[in-house]
């Protein structure tokens, strides 16, 4: 039986990686996921001016450094009332280091003076996937919502807590009073790698 093509993923984050784990093997896609970390691979400098030119930084970097396929994303919130804010800037939106707290403390203030009905936002999120020897792809997934506040449940990461999805697949719940499961099945990621999958299997081969 043949191992699993070994992906890198680029992200130090713990969570990232599991919910990235998580809806590619629901989706079918199967491969051995390792972190960035495990590489010794820096941060790479997140300059680019779109969630979609963050991800291929990120994705270029370990095929580069690592010498296997690697994926990325890049994601974040934007808020309608603060102009697309915080958008590329979602995880150090207080400044550095990144910090969820002060990150959400931020997005209250910013927001106190806004009426609920104009509190629509967006999650946002790129994935990438880049080769050592050049070739490359990208996508994007989306799901709107609105900012509420006080906060409601304890899953999830980041703004999960203040954002409450709507549309068809809504419920009232915030994005962190879902399982992991709920949430991948409707969230902007879940729809960007499910997106990324015909590229991934193309490249694995199943």
């Amino acid at each position: 039986m043949t191992a699993p093509r070994r992906l890198v993923v680029a992200t130090g984050n713990t969570h990232k990686l599991e919910e990235i784990r998580s809806i590619l093997a629901a989706a079918g896609v199967d491969a051995d996921l390792r972190s960035m970390r495990e590489y010794g691979v820096p941060e790479p400098i997140e300059d680019g001016a779109t969630f979609e030119a963050n991800a291929l930084i990120k994705a270029r970097a370990c095929a580069t450094t690592t010498g296997h396929p690697s994926i990325a994303d890049d994601s974040g919130l934007e808020v309608d009332a603060l102009d697309g804010a915080p958008g590329v800037f979602s995880a150090r939106y207080a400044g550095d280091p990144s910090d969820d707290a002060r990150n959400n403390a931020k997005l209250v203030a910013e927001l106190a003076e806004v009426p609920p009905e104009r509190r629509t936002a967006r999650f946002v999120c790129a994935a990438a996937i880049a080769m050592p020897d050049g070739p490359q792809a990208v996508v994007r997934g989306a799901i709107e919502g609105r900012i509420v506040d006080p906060p409601r449940g304890d899953n999830g990461f980041g703004y999960d807590p203040f954002f409450e999805p709507v549309g068809p697949a809504a419920d009232g719940r915030t994005t962190a009073e879902m399982t992991a499961a709920e949430k991948d099945a409707i969230s902007h990621r879940g729809e960007a790698f499910r997106a990324l999958c015909p590229h991934l299997r193309a490249i694995l081969g199943n």
